[in-house]
């Protein structure tokens, strides 16, 4: 019985010196926080055209090369394309048409069917 009343009772102690106790950070207070933040958007953007405002439509186009200009509207043709491709079809049909091309390739690449049935 003389054994268990020594053991430990409590949670750990970490060793720590006199000198090396925790670094704590201040914290501003959320009021000041708040105002900081407030002045420094309002430096950086004074009209209010910011991070999250729309831009103005024909602003972009004066800084871009004719190169950047073109890159853009390929881009466009593209997006538009892809959509009306995949508007086209539902879901059951772009199944079928998977189906059809896994059933093309070698067995190395046998995949089971996917879909119900």
């Amino acid at each position: 019985m003389a054994d268990y009343n020594i053991c430990q009772v409590g949670s750990l102690k970490l060793k720590r010196t006199a000198g090396d106790s925790a670094v704590k950070k201040k914290k501003k207070p959320k009021v000041a926080r708040g105002a900081i933040q407030d002045e420094e958007s309002a430096k950086a953007s004074p009209s209010g055209s910011g991070r999250n405002s729309p831009a103005a439509p024909g602003g972009s186009d004066e800084r871009r090369t004719a190169a950047e200009k073109r890159f853009q509207e390929v881009q466009r043709k593209r997006l538009a394309d892809k959509v009306k491709k995949l508007a086209g079809k539902t879901h059951k049909d772009r199944v079928n048409d998977f189906n059809t091309k896994l059933e093309t390739l070698s067995e190395h690449h046998d995949i089971p069917k996917v879909g119900p049935g």
